[in-house]
This record gives C-alpha cells, sequence and structure tokens, in this order.
C-alpha cells in the first residue's frame, strides 16, 4: 500500500458518492436478488463508476464487488467494494448507508474507506497510520465492561441461525444495544460514541474496509471466538472500542 493508494481510495469514494447522490430519496429501478437483498440503479451505478476508475488506473489488481463479482482476484492486490453498504436504509431515505472501499494485500485488509455521501462522514484507515474522520484524528473511547457498554447492530433478521438467540445473551448485559446503522455504526466506534459493533452473516465487502478503520483508530476486531479477520474469515463479527470488550462479547456469544 502506498499513498498513491490512500488517494486513489478516496477518488473512488468521490466517484461514488457522485453515482449515488442523484437516486437518494428519489425514483429508481430496484429488484431482489436471489439471496433476498435489495439492489438498485444506484448500487451498480456507484459500482461501475469505481471500476471504471480501476480499470484505468490499476489495470494489475483484483477486484471483488458485491454487484459485478470477482475479476482476478488471485492477485497480490485486491480491491473490495461494496457500493452501498445499507440497501435496505437507503431505499427508505436513511441516511445511514455507506460505501466500503478496501484493498487487500495477502489476506491482510490493509486500507479502508467508510464514506456516507449524503452527510458527508468519511473515515480513512491505512495499516499503520492514524485512522482519519473528515481530516482530523479518530479515536475509540474506553470501555472495559460490558454493562456499560453501547452495542450497535443493523437488525435481528441480519442474525441467521441461533446467531440472534446468542446475540440476545450479549444484549442481555449490555448497557445499551442500538438497532439500524450498517457500515456507519463502525465509523461510530472509530470515533467514540459506540463501544462495539455485533454482526453475523457478513461477506468479505461487508468488513474488509472496516478493519483499517477501527483498528487505526485504536480498537479491534475480530470473529466471534475472539480471532483477528482476514479475507478468509467467516462472517460473525465483533468490533470494539476497547480491547477488553472483546473477551466478554466473545464469552456470551459461545
Amino acid at each position: 500500500m502506498t499513498e498513491d493508494d490512500i488517494l486513489l481510495a478516496q477518488r473512488l469514494a468521490d466517484a461514488a458518492g457522485q453515482a449515488i447522490r442523484p437516486f437518494f430519496r428519489s425514483r429508481f429501478e430496484r429488484e431482489t436478488k436471489p439471496d433476498a437483498s435489495p439492489v438498485t440503479e444506484a448500487d451498480r451505478a456507484s459500482e461501475a463508476a469505481m471500476r471504471a476508475i480501476l480499470a484505468r488506473e490499476r489495470p494489475r489488481d483484483g477486484i471483488i464487488g458485491e454487484e459485478y463479482g470477482r475479476e482476478r482476484d488471485d492477485a497480490e492486490r485486491v480491491w473490495v467494494l461494496d457500493p452501498i453498504d445499507g440497501t435496505r436504509a437507503f431505499v427508505a431515505g436513511r441516511p445511514l448507508f455507506g460505501t466500503l472501499i478496501a484493498l487487500v494485500e495477502a489476506d491482510r485488509p490493509v486500507l479502508g474507506v467508510i464514506d456516507q455521501p449524503i452527510i458527508g462522514d468519511r473515515w480513512i484507515g491505512a495499516i499503520g497510520r492514524p485512522t482519519l474522520f473528515n481530516g482530523g484524528p479518530a479515536r475509540v473511547r474506553p470501555c472495559s465492561r460490558i454493562g456499560a457498554a453501547h452495542i450497535g447492530t443493523t437488525s435481528p433478521a441480519a442474525f441467521p441461525g441461533d446467531d440472534l438467540a446468542r446475540f440476545q445473551r450479549v444484549g442481555a448485559r449490555a448497557g445499551d444495544i442500538l438497532w439500524g446503522g450498517d457500515c456507519h455504526n463502525y465509523g461510530l466506534v472509530a470515533s467514540g460514541h459506540l463501544d462495539a459493533v455485533i454482526e453475523s452473516g457478513l461477506k468479505l465487502h461487508d468488513f474488509a474496509a472496516l478493519i483499517p478503520v477501527v483498528e487505526g483508530a485504536g480498537g479491534r476486531m475480530a470473529d466471534w471466538q475472539g480471532r483477528p479477520l482476514d479475507a478468509r474469515s467467516p462472517g460473525q463479527v465483533i468490533a470494539a472500542g476497547d480491547d477488553r470488550l472483546i473477551a466478554q462479547i466473545a464469552a456470551l456469544l459461545d
């Protein structure tokens, strides 16, 4: 990863936002994918805009995108794109969705962007550097006790199988549970407003960009067993601003 990669990731976010904004709270075509999740014109236009830039400027890099699949995904460097994380929120006119952009090298996300193109929130995380929020430093807040923790998650419907019951064990002990927020919640952990996020059923494009953002702000991300995340991790994810929360949450999820 280089400084040019960081600048490129920001330009990808700019292009995605330009594609998304004309559709927000407007009329657009939408469909339901085979996995029952929605997809809109805005999702496809945003990913297409980012892919066009990468085709010109990083033709040897791989791409994994939610809407248009994989290209050269065995390359040493792979860009992972989620044009609209939180399409249901986008469809409902709620500005809590975001564009996720990650660069993965040797199965490890080394660069991540969370961009909310309506309200203008942007977090940039890069390995070995502090996370930035709208150009200034982002920092998690200390919270060592689950009983005092404010924990976010998107929806009870997003937990497959018995994962919801396992999450509810955490909820019974947490200081507070906040529903909704999609990827925006992870930025709020990085900026010290939420203490943790717990989700399940995520794919690589859902979580790759989040890791450098949260960890560059002093937090940590792990799977439900407390193990570090990489490109091969399952979709059970914990993000916490205080590392001491990870073990407490993982024990309740077991």
